[in-house]
C-alpha cells in the first residue's frame, strides 16, 4: 500500500530495459513520448491486452534498450546487468557455461538431472514464448488455457514411462473430488531436505554482467536527462500529461508545455550519503525555511545555495531541526509551493535530486533533523503539469462535482476514499523517507480535507462539529493509515498536524481510536500576537487571553508546537512582528527601544509558555524587518522582497541584538531542558498590573506588559523557598525578567 513507487514511474530493469508503468482508469491507449523518440505516440506504446494494462487501469510499457550496431545479441533472452555497483570493472569474464557447470558441481545433487538439463531452457522458452518479440499480441493470439485438472492429466499421460528417479514423488489427491486437485503429496524426508536447501541464487548473481559490458553492447532505450511525457487517447481525444509519479519535471515555462525529465545519472555522479540521521530529541526546536527566498540577492536560490550559506546559520542559531516548505514540485513559484502538481519531484527550480541529497545529507551531518511540510489535503488544479483530469475524466485522483474543488482556493480536492489514490499518497510519503531520508513530515491544512466546507465554519467547540454530516471520514482513515504506516515502517518518523479546528484525538494513538500524529501546531498564538499589535492599543493587552492562547489545548499541550509568528503572517499580505514593531518615526530611539524590548518578550513568553517544541520561519529570529512578496504580475514579478537580508547581521544593532537573544532561549532549552519538562505552572495572572509570572522547571518567569508603570518589591508566589538570581533583566520596563532558582 506504501511501496508503489517500486513499480510505478520509470525503472531501470536489470534486463537491459527501462519499464513505466502509471494509473489512468480513464483512458483507451496509452504511450511515452519524448525527445528519445522524436515524440512519436506510436514508437513505445502499452501492448494490447492485460499485456499492456490491467482492469484497474494500469498501463505497462517496455522500453528496450537498442542494440548497438556489430553486437549480438545476449545468449539468454534473460541475461541481467549490474548498471550500479561495480561500474568501473565491468563483465567478470566467467562465461554462461561455466557458472551453469560450477552449479551442477556444487549444488545439484545426482538424479536431478532433469534439473540440471533445462532448469535454464524451460523458464527461458517460457518468458521468450509470453514476453519476446513473437509472442502474443493480444488475448485471442494466446489462445485458451486449460485447467489445471486437465493439464495435469496431459502431463502424467506424457511422463508415464519415464524411468524411476530420486526425485520426489509429486501426485495428486483426488479422492473423486474435484476441488482435491491442488492437495500435492510428497516424500517427507525430501521435503525437508528441499527446504533446508538454500535457492541457488549466488549462481545466478554470477551470470549478471557489468555495466561496462552493458553499454559496449546497448544504448540506453531512454538516456538520462531525456525529456518526457505519457500520451493517452481517451473519449475526449488526445491527451499528454506529466506522469504522476515522475521523480523529475521541468513545469511550463515561457508558455511551453511542461515535462518530466528522465533522472537516471551514471554511478559516478550519483549522490553517495555520508552522514547519519541524528536521534530524535526531546525538544524541537524547528527553523521552517523556504529555499527559493534564502538568499540575499534578487533571485531564487538552490540547493547547493542553502547548503553553504543557510545551514551553518541555522547550526550557529541554536535549532535542532529544520522544516521545509515549497520542496514539492509546483507551478507557479508565487504560490510557495502549496499548490504542488508533482507530488515526488523536487522542485526543479532549486536544483536536481542529488543537490537535495547532498543538503539533507550535510543536515544531518550538523545534528539537524530534516522535516518536509507536506501538502496532500488539495492540489493543483492545473491540467497540464498536475493530476487534474489526468486521464481525461474529472474523477481520476478527485472528487467530481462541486466537492473535487476546495470552496476557496480553487485547488481540487483528492478522493482519499479510492484504494488507488490512497495508494498513490501513502506511497508519496514513503517515497521521501526512503529517497531522500526525510526525518519527518508536517501535514499542511488538515481543515481543508477534514471537512467537506474545508474548515470555512465557526467551531465553538461542542463535540457535535467533529462528528456531523461535513466530516470526510474517508480523510479520516487516510491520516490514521498513514501514521499507522509511516510508524511501522519508519519508528523515528515525526509526523505533525496543522489543524486550526483542533479536531479532538489528533494526538491519540491509533490503537485509541486518535489520529496517531505526535505533535500539533498551534496557529492561534502567532495569530493573536499579530492581532494585538496590529489593532489592539498595549494598555488593552489581556494577560488572561494571552496565556490562555499560549496553552492552546490543555489535554494535548505536551504535544504542541508554538510559533511567536509563522510565515504565513509575512507572505499573505501581512506583515512580521519586526516589521510592525520595529517602524521608524519622530521618535525613532525610543520605538527601536520598546519594539526591540517587546519583541524579546513576545519570543520569551511564547517560547516557555508553550508545548514541547518552538518554530521559527527563517530570518524571524533577526527580526527581519520587510515582508515577504513572491514575483507575481502585481510587482511586475520583482525579487526585491523575495529574498532575506543576511547583511543585517553582520553589523552591532537591533538586528543582531536580537538574533543574540533568540541565540540565548535555544541555549536556554539546550541547557536547562525547558521544552521538555512538564507544563508550566501559571500561578500569576493580574489583568489590572498586566503582569504575569510562572515557573517552568527550576525557573521563574515574570513578565510587565504595562506600558507605563513598572514596579518595585512587587510579590509573586513561588513553589520551592531559597535565593534567586537575576537571570535577564533590562533598563527598560518592556523587558521580560527571568530568575535562575539557585539549587
Amino acid at each position: 500500500m506504501a511501496s508503489g513507487f517500486e513499480i510505478l514511474g520509470m525503472h531501470r530493469h536489470k534486463e537491459h530495459r527501462v519499464d513505466f508503468m502509471d494509473w489512468a482508469p480513464g483512458a483507451r491507449y496509452c504511450a511515452l513520448v519524448g525527445d528519445f523518440n522524436g515524440w512519436s505516440p506510436t514508437e513505445n506504446a502499452a501492448r494490447e491486452g492485460h499485456f499492456g494494462h490491467d482492469d484497474y487501469g494500469y498501463w505497462f510499457i517496455i522500453l528496450e534498450d537498442k542494440l548497438r550496431e556489430g553486437e549480438k545479441p545476449d545468449e539468454l533472452y534473460f541475461q541481467q546487468y549490474n548498471y550500479v555497483d561495480d561500474y568501473d570493472k565491468g563483465d567478470s569474464g566467467v562465461t554462461i557455461e561455466e557458472v551453469f557447470k560450477k552449479a551442477n558441481d556444487e549444488y545439484w545433487e545426482p538424479g536431478e538431472d532433469r534439473f540440471i538439463k533445462n532448469r535454464f531452457e524451460l523458464p527461458a522458452k517460457l518468458y521468450e514464448r509470453l514476453f519476446g518479440p513473437n509472442g502474443p499480441q493480444t488475448i485471442e493470439e494466446l489462445g485458451e488455457i486449460p485447467d489445471a485438472e486437465t493439464r495435469y492429466k496431459a502431463w502424467k499421460e506424457l511422463h508415464k514411462d519415464d524411468p524411476p528417479s530420486n526425485l520426489p514423488p509429486f501426485d495428486v489427491i483426488d479422492n473423486g473430488k474435484e476441488y482435491d486437485i491442488f492437495n500435492i503429496v510428497a516424500d517427507p524426508a525430501w521435503q525437508e531436505k528441499f527446504r533446508a536447501k538454500k535457492p541457488p541464487l549466488p549462481y545466478w548473481i554470477e551470470t549478471r554482467k557489468g555495466r561496462k559490458a552493458w553499454l559496449k553492447k546497448y544504448t540506453p532505450a531512454i538516456p538520462h536527462g531525456s525529456k518526457y511525457r505519457v500520451y493517452f487517447n481517451t473519449p475526449d481525444g488526445p491527451l499528454e500529461r506529466v506522469p504522476a509519479w515522475a521523480t523529475f519535471v521541468q513545469p511550463d515555462a515561457e508558455g511551453k508545455q511542461a515535462y518530466a525529465i528522465h533522472w537516471e545519472p551514471p554511478p559516478e555522479f550519483t549522490y553517495k550519503w555520508k552522514n547519519i540521521a541524528p536521534k530524535v530529541p526531546k525538544s524541537l526546536r524547528i527553523y521552517e525555511c523556504h529555499v527559493g527566498i534564502s538568499g540575499s540577492e534578487p533571485k531564487i536560490s538552490s540547493f547547493s545555495d542553502f547548503t553553504e550559506k543557510v545551514l551553518p546559520h541555522v547550526k550557529e542559531a541554536g535549532y535542532n531541526a529544520i522544516q521545509f516548505i515549497g520542496i514539492v514540485e509546483h507551478k507557479d513559484y508565487f504560490t510557495v509551493g502549496y499548490r504542488a502538481t508533482n507530488l515526488f519531484a523536487v522542485s526543479s527550480r532549486y536544483g536536481t535530486p542529488e543537490d537535495f541529497k547532498r543538503l539533507v545529507d550535510e543536515a544531518h551531518g550538523l545534528g539537524l533533523l530534516v522535516l518536509l511540510d507536506i501538502v496532500h489535503s488539495y492540489s493543483a488544479a492545473d491540467e497540464m503539469v498536475g493530476l487534474s483530469r489526468f486521464d481525461g475524466s474529472n474523477d481520476c485522483y478527485f472528487h467530481s462535482g462541486k466537492r473535487g474543488y476546495h470552496k476557496h482556493w480553487g485547488t481540487r480536492m483528492f478522493k482519499y476514499g479510492d484504494l488507488d489514490v490512497l495508494h498513490f499518497l501513502l506511497s508519496n510519503l514513503n517515497w521521501w523517507i526512503s529517497e531522500y531520508k526525510i526525518d519527518g513530515f508536517q501535514f499542511h491544512s488538515l481543515a481543508s480535507m477534514l471537512y467537506t466546507h474545508n474548515g470555512f465554519a465557526s467551531f465553538t467547540g461542542d463535540l457535535e462539529e467533529y462528528c456531523n454530516q461535513y466530516v470526510d471520514k474517508d480523510a479520516l482513515m487516510f491520516l490514521i493509515l498513514a501514521n499507522e504506516i509511516l510508524h511501522a515502517l519508519h519508528p523515528n518518523i515525526i509526523t505533525i498536524a496543522e489543524d486550526a479546528t483542533f479536531y479532538p484525538g489528533l494526538c491519540e494513538p491509533t490503537s485509541q481510536g486518535g489520529l496517531g500524529f505526535d505533535y500539533y501546531v498551534n496557529l492561534s498564538a502567532s495569530e493573536m500576537w499579530s492581532s494585538l499589535l496590529e489593532s489592539t492599543p498595549d494598555h488593552e493587552w489581556s494577560m488572561s487571553k494571552i496565556i490562555s492562547t499560549l496553552l492552546g489545548n490543555r489535554h494535548y499541550a505536551d504535544k504542541m508546537l508554538i510559533y511567536a509568528e509563522n510565515h504565513n503572517q509575512s507572505i499573505s499580505g501581512g506583515r512580521s512582528l519586526a516589521e510592525i514593531l520595529l517602524r521608524q518615526g519622530p521618535h525613532s530611539k525610543e520605538l527601536l527601544l520598546r519594539g526591540s524590548s517587546l519583541h524579546k518578550m513576545i519570543k520569551l513568553i511564547t517560547f516557555t509558555v508553550g508545548g514541547r517544541g518552538y518554530l521559527n520561519f527563517m530570518g524571524n529570529e533577526f527580526g527581519h524587518p520587510k515582508r515577504i512578496e513572491f514575483p507575481m504580475p502585481s510587482n511586475n514579478f520583482s525579487f526585491s522582497l523575495a529574498n532575506r537580508c543576511w547583511d543585517l547581521l553582520e553589523n552591532e544593532g537591533v538586528y543582531r541584538d536580537l538574533f543574540c537573544f533568540d541565540k540565548d532561549l535555544m541555549k536556554l532549552d539546550e541547557n536547562e531542558r525547558v521544552l521538555s519538562r512538564g507544563l508550566p505552572n501559571i500561578h500569576h495572572v493580574n489583568d489590572a498590573n498586566m503582569v504575569i509570572s510562572y515557573i517552568r522547571g527550576p525557573l521563574l518567569f515574570i513578565f510587565n506588559f504595562h506600558p507605563t508603570d513598572s514596579y518595585e518589591r512587587y510579590c509573586v508566589g513561588v513553589d520551592e523557598a531559597g535565593e534567586y538570581q537575576v537571570g535577564i533583566h533590562s533598563l527598560f520596563e518592556l523587558v521580560s525578567m527571568k530568575f535562575l532558582l539557585q539549587k
